[in-house]
């Protein structure tokens, strides 16, 4: 996704998730009509909104006012942000088991073409 606007963005990521403007607008108590707008850039949300808006797909605010072109789930944002409260050992044993991990799922790939 390489759209620069808060509306392309917003239209490109709902489309991903599989939700009409209806179903996002509801969840954000709004008229359908007005997610339209957003995406056509003709009207830009308050910061709440666009927080809302955020929460309601599981991105990053970031990444829909354009700040970042990397697409952050909630729940993996959740997790780095439970790594980071960690100590510094037990860290190290998270990042251990992760780049075996990984290691691990390239070489399935890598073995499997």
């Amino acid at each position: 996704m390489k759209s620069t606007t808060f509306g392309k963005r917003l239209g490109e990521v709902r489309k991903v998730k599989k939700m009409s403007q209806d179903e996002l607008a509801k969840k954000l108590n709004v008229h359908g009509a007005v997610i339209g707008r957003y995406e056509r850039d003709e009207v830009k949300p308050s910061i709440e909104v666009a927080a809302a808006i955020a929460d309601a797909l599981e991105v990053s605010l970031d990444y829909l006012v354009g700040n970042t072109d990397l697409l952050l789930e909630k729940n993996v944002v959740n997790k780095i942000i439970d790594i980071q409260k960690l100590g510094q050992e037990d860290k190290a044993h998270v990042f251990a088991m992760l780049d075996a991990f990984l290691q691990s799922h390239k070489a399935k790939k890598v073995f499997a073409s």
